[in-house]
């Protein structure tokens, strides 16, 4: 198996473009981007392009009805049919979409099997992990499911054993659903408590085929310690139990204390800690190391997603960034002014919520989570035959 980590990139996939109102720039990818390469984490990688997703692999996941539809909406954006969640406000048509997204979904699956094969250890698409998309519908920014096309694929490659965990701050529930059933996929999701965060899904006793889905809902105002604790009080139990052949990640930024569009308060050195995790316990329990990590969400568009990915880079090929380090002016100074003209504040018409600080009204969540990582194992370890 091949030393060199894969990063998968085309600049195409910032075609994926809602429009200026909708908080999804797709500037953080270019940013993210232009940071990876200011750090030389480019030239520690083999940076690849893969085909998009063509009709047959989409298939693996999303039903031909519904594809079709995406492929008209791409085509006439004003004839987008909503009944499939397209050309809603969370999910606006747009001229293209459907190449673009299977462009992103074609990142995905092009890193799976390039870690089955052996071709390299570890591979990243941080234009990837749009995750909330369903087998028949678009929801929650997302088109087609790059994270479920890429477990689909493995499986059709012949993998027994996947494991899928997802950090972002919105429950994974289009992954969930998509291997409800199959216990050869484990789906582990943190996540912000459905009571006060989209999609209102990821509650603990959902649990899927003998507790083939774990959910770990934490409350609003979560910081550092507690996500930390959370992950580590179940994550690493699991995936030693489970023992997956590829560990598939997904890294939503969304997380931090300054998105915009979620109660959480995690910091970046907290992100770069769970993938730090995250490559470790790759290399403990999946196969040759196999770890494909993916993006996600992540709103505040101009430093922490490019900061908190580049981490992700740097872990997957072997070259962490020094969370010390000062971020390179020829990024800083040409790509950082630019960014700031491109990516204004976009959450101005009172389309998406305003963000609610919970920590600024004395609120503590600590007494609540050893509750939610409790609910969890008392819901799931036991269907694991584990002790809760």
């Amino acid at each position: 198996m091949s030393g060199r980590g894969l990063l998968m990139w085309d600049e195409a996939v910032t075609k994926y473009d809602f429009g200026d109102s909708h908080p999804m720039d797709p500037v953080r990818l270019a940013l993210t981007m232009g940071l990876v390469r200011a750090y030389g984490l480019d030239r520690a990688m083999d940076v690849v392009a893969a085909k998009p997703a063509g009709a047959s692999t989409l298939r693996l996941v999303h039903r031909e009805d519904y594809i079709e539809a995406v492929r008209a909406a791409s085509a006439d954006p004003k004839a987008a049919d909503q009944s499939y969640g397209l050309g809603t406000v969370d999910d606006p048509a747009f001229t293209g979409m459907h190449e673009a997204s299977a462009l992103i979904a074609g990142q995905s699956v092009g890193a799976a099997e390039a870690v089955w094969r052996g071709d390299a250890a570890h591979a990243v698409n941080f234009a990837g992990g749009l995750h909330h998309a369903m087998p028949g519908c678009a929801s929650g920014f997302c088109i087609y499911n790059d994270a479920s096309l890429a477990i689909a694929r493995l499986l059709e490659l012949g993998a027994e054993r996947v494991a899928y965990v997802d950090v972002d701050v919105h429950h994974g529930d289009g992954v969930q659903a998509a291997f409800w059933d199959d216990p050869r996929v484990l789906t582990v999701s943190l996540h912000e408590h459905p009571r006060t965060l989209f999609p209102q899904t990821g509650w603990p006793e959902e649990t899927g085929a003998d507790g083939a889905a774990v959910n770990v809902a934490l409350p609003a105002g979560t910081g550092d310690e507690g996500w930390l604790r959370a992950f580590h009080a179940v994550v690493p139990e699991l995936l030693a139990d489970f023992r997956p052949q590829v560990l598939v990640t997904q890294h939503g930024a969304d997380t931090h204390f300054e998105d915009p569009l979620a109660h959480l308060a995690v910091s970046l050195d907290a992100q770069r800690a769970v993938q730090e995790a995250c490559h470790a316990l790759a290399h403990e329990h999946a196969e040759g190391g196999r770890w494909v990590a993916l993006g996600g969400g992540g709103y505040a568009v101009v430093d922490v997603v490019p900061r908190s990915w580049t981490h992700l880079v740097g872990i997957a090929a072997h070259e962490p960034v020094d969370p010390e380090s000062v971020v390179p002016s020829s990024w800083r100074d040409e790509v950082y002014a630019r960014a700031r003209q491109l990516a204004p504040a976009r959450m101005t018409d009172g389309r998406w919520p305003v963000r609610w600080r919970p920590w600024e009204e004395g609120y503590d969540p600590a007494d609540r989570l050893d509750q939610a990582v409790l609910a969890t194992r008392r819901a799931v370890f036991p269907l694991r035959g584990l002790l809760a």
